[in-house]
């Protein structure tokens, strides 16, 4: 194996044999980053094999599969955050290296510490060909909006901070607030961190977005209302959602108006974010009130279709539909094969690192979902994976809080916040 040091802490490497990786630990080396998806080659060890040889080798191993063409932010953040976990000294392969060392290269960009000029060079001097580096960085700087993604690794649930660069203005989506179903516990961590960006880049927050009544977290949307001042807002048909779960709730004080939201969209709305418009499409079937935001040359499409190894959104919640789901992914396919598409979730198949930008011209190719698939078929394999699927764990919880935009359930006599459980309000339920 030819191992092309970097730094004293990065090494780079074409695709090792596995036999090779027993070694590694002898060499210095304490992690693993294996940057090649699996399938690539035929004779490809393959990840599975690679971090079995890793625990046996007692070294640490990352799966941050990318295509050169498809690299995203979240895959430099995952090279990045796997070399500041490593203790100690770290080698990253794929098939030749040179993805490798571009994601590195542009980690050290995307935090300042390389000029995009140098890259070029940086590359030379490691025997490797980084122009392809530059150009991401050139489009990447070059799209509007600004996006970027934080990832809750407790539900897997992707929030955004949407910026228009020209006025610094910005809309946050789907944000989180912490909740511990175990302890009773909550905290504003997340919501926190995407403040700070906020503070960092001298953004002003214009608009708190939900894309739906999240069943699987509790939203961060009013508590960022206190802290911002600015509008919150959610699909029209919430008022839907709020009447169909007032009645399961036995919730005869619930207002079922809309009322707690700032803002109702229809489908057609439009709205600004700075310079730029925003326009608002239904995305209904994961949920009665699921809303897309379209917003220049991107759309939040929530839980409607995931990242293309992951499929497609559930339809068995109290309101879903396939047919409804089929019908709003082919909206979103329709769309300029180019745009950007963000997800609401990412469940890491394969276990591999956390990813959500992918592309219409993507989703149409390689999803098993969506490719070479009609309505019928897709409504066959999404009933029967449906009928599989165990609630989310927190459905009950969370949407006594997303129902009334994120607000906590007031304090009782005692000054304590108490949540209210539904038995046996979801017949034929998965256990």
């Amino acid at each position: 194996m030819r191992i092309v040091p970097v730094d004293e802490r990065l090494a780079v490497a074409p695709q090792p044999d596995v036999a090779e990786l027993g070694d590694l630990a002898a060499q210095g080396f304490r992690a693993l980053i294996n940057a090649r998806p699996d399938g690539e080659d035929p004779g490809q060890p393959g990840s599975a094999a690679e971090k079995a040889a890793c625990a046996a080798a007692g070294l640490a191993y990352h799966f941050i599969p990318v295509a050169e063409a498809a690299v995203t932010q979240a895959d430099v953040q995952a090279f990045g955050q796997a070399l500041t976990k490593a203790d100690g000294r770290v080698l990253a392969h794929c098939r030749t290296g040179q993805r490798a060392l571009m994601l590195h290269a542009l980690g050290q960009a995307l935090e300042g510490r390389m000029a995009a000029p140098e890259i070029a060079g940086f590359g030379t001097a490691h025997g490797f060909d980084l122009t392809g580096a530059v150009r991401w960085l050139e489009r990447e700087r070059a799209c509007v909006p600004q996006v970027t993604g934080f990832f809750d690794g407790r539900t897997a649930s992707v929030q955004y901070i949407v910026t228009d660069p020209a006025t610094k203005h910005c809309a946050i989506i789907d944000p989180v607030y912490d909740f511990d179903e175990k302890s009773g516990a909550t905290a504003t961590r997340n919501a926190d961190a995407l403040l700070a960006h906020v503070e960092r880049e001298r953004l002003t927050v214009e608009w708190i977005l939900d894309t739906h009544p999240h069943a699987d977290h509790f939203s961060a949307a009013h508590y960022l209302k206190t802290r911002t001042g600015a509008p919150i807002a959610i699909g029209a048909r919430v008022v839907e959602v709020q009447r169909l779960w007032q009645q399961l709730y036995h919730w005869p004080e619930l207002r079922t108006d809309g009322a707690q939201w700032d803002r109702l969209f229809a489908d057609g709305d439009r709205f600004r974010i700075g310079e730029l418009e925003a326009r608002v499409m239904s995305s209904p079937g994961h949920t009665l009130a699921s809303v897309s935001y379209l917003i220049g040359d991107t759309a939040f499409i929530h839980d409607t279709v995931f990242m293309p190894d992951g499929g497609t959104a559930r339809t068995d919640f109290p309101g879903g539909s396939a047919e409804a789901l089929w019908d709003s992914i082919q909206a979103i396919l329709a769309l300029p094969d180019d745009t950007r598409l963000f997800t609401g979730h990412d469940y890491q198949p394969g276990g591999r690192h956390p990813r959500w930008q992918t592309t219409v011209a993507e989703q149409k190719r390689s999803n098993p979902h969506l490719a070479n698939c009609d309505r019928a078929a897709f409504l066959k394999l999404r009933q029967a994976r449906d009928r599989t699927l165990p609630m989310p764990k927190l459905i009950l919880h969370a949407l006594q809080v997303n129902l009334q935009g994120g607000r906590l359930p007031e304090p009782e006599a005692d000054g304590r916040r108490y949540l209210k459980f539904p038995l046996d309000a979801l017949p034929g339920a998965v256990w």
